[in-house]
């Protein structure tokens, strides 16, 4: 069970002293609590708020657009470097990283220098373990869950810019990782920065190639990539980000509740069992969502991105065992898709896809569990248009928030992506709590700041009482506005602590 203890304060002084509030979640390990296993999601960093065009003020609850990622505060990602700059601790998720895919190791990221064919890439963690990079010897290849914990949605989709990449902004954390778009003198497009991971998909795209899950973080998605290159004949080169720690990140466990609704003790999420039923376009998805009274609850959201991602079933798909890519604890409905064929949705995130363009929120986010289909162009006879599974069950991609579907008989983007607009919605909330008498809404511990008061950085002890878990730490400003979630399962000896460093939180 989780309980909250008193607010705890660290009060301003003078020249400049930073002054926050503290409200501390203890996780007891004596009945089963929601949101303690090793899948805690990691916010998608999108600030900003879209309609179905531009950039707009916060929506009121009563307003077009309200709901959407932006309006819900997640997890805030809480990165340290190390002090050697070779790796990056995700104080969230509990994973560790290798700062740069470097893989040359010649101190400088290059595309396409630095990156590998998927086999090399399986077989390049050795490499680090051998030479204890980071002072670890237990570096993999992430899985798609993992590696997509890192994805950051206040990046701009590039593709179709021209211009040089100076004012681009990907879609992962800069500050802590290091980063490098296509090259274009090499032959590569601006959107090449492909990452491979080691979840294979389970049936084939295109012309029944093998595949393999990556995330763009130029772009911004998830794709399936087929593991040669049919332009040069060769393997598809990607580059490969190694992990290391919580082995149990990105495993569910789901609990049908028995009244329409499923929880998953791993990440704290309650989701609607079935869907929409029909689909919908972003606005309106959003307006169901907020909308929506279900099982004795009306604080149901849009999933944001990664949220939805979260519950993808990697091991199913309609091809291999003629299901969505969802665990069959949910319901699922069935479409016609574009070939006629039975299949299975689109379903919308309350993320929206952000672009260069003069409409930069004119996409939305979506996560594909049924195939993610695309119009190909064979070579022969010129003109003509395949429809094929090109990115795989499992997919997330983006789709024009409002239009007409007509309007793209052949997709869009290189692969043709199929364009639906009307998206299926399975909304989501926070799981409630349970096992909390009122007698035990409180946990006595003791709450340690150095220094206190402090003028940029501070670390927060905590003494953890016998029993507890996990230790979860919100940090607000004095008025009261969430700037930082931190999370910490307790050590053996029941201390916990936090590093915060205030300089970089808008207070």
């Amino acid at each position: 069970m989780t309980t909250r203890t008193p607010s705890s304060r660290a009060t301003a002084g003078h020249d400049g002293l930073v002054a926050v509030a503290v409200v501390l979640t203890l996780t007891v390990g004596a009945s089963v609590a929601l949101g303690t296993g090793g899948y805690p999601i990691v916010d998608t960093g999108q600030t900003l708020f879209y309609d179905d065009a531009v950039v707009v003020a916060e929506p009121a609850p009563a307003d077009a657009f309200y709901g959407q990622d932006a309006t819900y505060d997640g997890n805030q990602p809480s990165h340290t470097l190390a002090t050697d700059g070779l790796t990056v601790y995700d104080g969230v998720t509990g994973l560790t990283w290798v700062a740069s895919p470097d893989t040359d190791g010649d101190g400088i990221l290059e595309s396409p220098d630095d990156k590998l064919s998927w086999w090399d890439a399986i077989g390049f963690p050795a490499t680090l373990n051998a030479e204890s990079v980071g002072g670890y010897d237990d570096w993999r290849l992430p899985s798609i869950k993992e590696l997509y914990s890192l994805i950051d949605f206040s990046g701009t989709d590039p593709s179709g810019y021209t211009g040089g990449t100076s004012g681009l902004v990907p879609f992962i954390d800069t500050d802590y990782f290091a980063f490098e778009y296509g090259d274009e003198s090499a032959g590569e497009r601006v959107i090449d920065s492909q990452y491979w991971t080691t979840t294979e998909y389970v049936g084939t795209t295109m012309n029944g190639d093998h595949t393999v899950f990556g995330v763009n973080f130029a772009d911004g998605r998830i794709k399936g990539y087929p593991t040669s290159d049919p332009m040069s004949g060769g393997d598809k080169l990607n580059f490969a980000q190694c992990v290391r720690g919580n082995p149990d990140y990105g495993s569910n466990e789901f609990v049908d509740d028995g009244d329409g609704t499923v929880t998953d003790a791993a990440t704290g999420l309650t989701w609607m069992q079935g869907d929409s039923g029909e689909g919908l376009t972003w606005e309106d998805a959003l307006s169901y969502a907020e909308e929506l009274t279900h099982a004795g609850h009306d604080d149901w959201r849009l999933p944001n991105a990664k949220e939805l991602q979260s519950i993808l079933d990697y091991t199913r798909s309609p091809q291999t065992t003629d299901s969505p890519a969802i665990d069959p604890i949910f319901d699922c409905t069935t479409i016609a898709d574009e070939g006629g064929d039975t299949n299975y949705p689109f379903y919308w995130a309350g993320t929206t896809h952000a672009n260069w363009t003069t409409s930069p929120g004119g996409m939305g986010v979506y996560v594909c569990f049924g195939e993610a289909l695309g119009w190909m162009q064979p070579p022969f006879p010129p003109g003509t248009y395949v429809l094929m599974d090109v990115h795989g069950a499992g997919a997330q991609r983006s789709d024009p928030k409002t239009g007409d579907p007509d309007d793209w008989p052949h997709g869009n983007g290189p692969q043709g992506d199929v364009v639906r607009i009307y998206n299926h919605v399975r909304c989501v909330r926070d799981a409630d709590d349970t096992g909390i008498d009122d007698g035990e809404s409180s946990i006595e511990t003791s709450l340690r700041f150095h220094p206190n008061p402090f003028t940029d950085r501070t670390e927060i002890a905590l003494a953890l009482p016998s029993g507890v878990e996990k230790a979860t730490c919100r940090i607000y400003t004095p008025s009261g506005r969430l700037v930082r979630t931190l999370s910490q399962s307790a050590a053996s000896d029941g201390e916990v602590g936090f590093s915060w460093d205030g300089t970089s939180d808008d207070g």
